[in-house]
């Protein structure tokens, strides 16, 4: 056994890192409190000084006003239906690519597999304006497809799906060819089943973009039936001449609760898929 004094150190190591996380989960969690207390105080309270952290009275105004006068329906099934359809098709266009890249052979498989890491060096603002363009000229300005449609197959997701499916053994994917089987039904029956982590990992990130994207909308959406939640939140908590901060911060519960639910339910995969992803 180690001696005493080696103990101690490794004691006091052991309980400064735990004061260390705790004070990082407190200073994280802080912003997030303050989100949820100040949903329900007046906007009075909201802006006396100095500040409170709990609420002197209890008020459901800021979320009725979003259900009522802003009709918060329309935004939510628009932010739904937009991070819903752009995660499925993520999820089959990327691992489809990336089932290519791992388990293909094919003239340019290299080179096209580079052009993907090369893609994600390019800020997404380099690709906003001809993007908007192309939009625009197929006249899909305020339309679903608009919302949809640039963010399929993105690198990122190519990179991580290419990755993941690279560990499965060849093996595998080779006994079920000598048995007749097709690439449609290897992919569908025998990789997609082994990507329950990094399709999981992959779905998170994705609807988590989709889901917060704000400039893409509040260009392309320009009529109000096609706004998604962000922009919503960002038009109608701003007034003529001030900020409704308690409209604010309810909106923002109300925006951040699906992705923290789908984080909660989908957590064990995401962190397995990020642990698997790229291990050789």
């Amino acid at each position: 056994p180690p001696p005493p004094s080696r103990r101690r150190r490794r004691s006091s190591a052991r309980a400064v890192t735990y004061v260390v996380l705790i004070l990082a989960v407190v200073a994280t969690l802080i912003p997030f409190v303050w989100m949820l207390l100040g949903s329900v105080k007046t906007e009075r309270e909201l802006l006396q000084r100095p500040p409170t952290w709990w609420p002197e009275t209890f008020t459901w105004g800021n979320f009725d006003a979003w259900f009522g006068r802003l009709q918060i329906q329309t935004f939510f099934v628009n932010s739904v239906v937009v991070a819903l359809f752009t995660v499925l098709g993520t999820l089959l266009f990327c691992s489809m690519v990336g089932y290519a890249l791992a388990k293909l052979d094919f003239p340019g498989k290299r080179v096209l597999f580079v052009l993907v890491l090369l893609t994600l060096m390019v800020p997404g603002v380099v690709t906003f304006i001809p993007l908007f363009v192309v939009v625009s000229k197929l006249g899909m300005v305020s339309t679903y497809p608009a919302l949809i449609l640039p963010f399929l197959a993105g690198p990122l997701g190519v990179f991580l799906m290419r990755q993941f499916i690279g560990e499965i053994p060849d093996a595998l994917i080779e006994a079920a060819r000598i048995d007749g089987a097709g690439e449609v039904r290897i992919f569908t029956r025998i990789v997609l089943p082994l990507c329950g982590p990094a399709l999981a990992t992959l779905a998170i990130l994705t609807f988590l973009g989709s889901w917060n994207n704000f400039l893409w909308p509040l260009v392309v959406a320009q009529t109000e039936d096609m706004y998604t939640l962000p922009v919503a939140l960002s038009l109608y908590s701003v007034g003529q001449n001030s900020t409704n901060y308690g409209v604010l911060l309810a909106g923002s519960v109300l925006v951040i609760t699906p992705v923290l639910l789908l984080f909660v339910a989908l957590q064990r995969y995401f962190i397995q898929g990020i642990a698997l992803t790229g291990v050789k």
